[in-house]
């Protein structure tokens, strides 16, 4: 495979002059699991508690919202953190953003979001989701979302950074290594290869309609 990137090395490459923004781009993989824990703990308390929503009303709810992150991961991921930068300070915020990920893909620090970013999108989604849904469903539909995203966070860390047994896992592992190794615009998915089968963006699948 091409040699798409500057270095597989475990350690932080510095992003910033300052020492102070430098904090702020790196943060440990466990870090997102005490943020978003307690809130979709939460979320589903108000759902099922005060709400009094029935069960497979918020399991149906949940599952909603775990189906539309996977929307949204896909969606970010490529037309988001794979937008085509135009002069040099797009150019900045696209490397900041997730150029330095491809660069350095192996990066420790750098292979989940940090709070700094996270907690911003995840508090704008939450209210997005009001402007659509009363406040109980908003409650388990988030839930599902926040859960989702979690799932994808904690999952990208493996991925870069676990051996696996398992087939799912491994042909995940593939699917991603794949978008950093082989083709960077193609398989998007990260937690999942649902939305590139849908919209032909899967690596191999693209692979085979070359060959035609």
């Amino acid at each position: 495979m091409p040699k798409n990137y500057v270095s597989n090395s475990t350690e932080s490459s510095r992003m910033f002059k300052s020492d102070f923004l430098e904090a702020f781009s790196k943060v440990h993989y466990s870090v997102p699991l005490f943020i978003f824990i307690p809130v979709i703990s939460y979320f589903s308390w108000k759902a099922l508690g005060p709400g009094e929503m029935l069960w497979y009303n918020f399991v149906g709810t949940v599952f909603g919202g775990l189906f539309f992150w996977t929307f949204t991961e896909y969606f970010m991921h490529r037309f988001v953190f794979h937008f085509t930068p135009r002069g040099k300070l797009m150019e900045r915020i696209h490397f900041i953003f997730h150029g330095v990920h491809h660069d350095y893909p192996n990066d420790a620090k750098r292979l989940v979001m940090p709070p700094s970013v996270s907690i911003p999108l995840a508090t704008g989604f939450y209210f997005l989701f009001t402007l659509f849904l009363s406040e109980y469903y908003v409650a388990a539909f988030y839930a599902g979302f926040m859960a989702g995203y979690l799932f994808y966070d904690m999952s990208h860390y493996a991925l870069h950074h676990a051996n696996f047994k398992s087939g799912f896992w491994k042909k995940l592992k593939k699917h991603h290594m794949q978008h950093h190794y082989s083709d960077a615009s193609k398989g998007y998915g990260v937690s999942s290869d649902i939305w590139d089968r849908v919209f032909d963006s899967n690596e191999k699948r693209a692979s085979k309609s070359n060959s035609i």
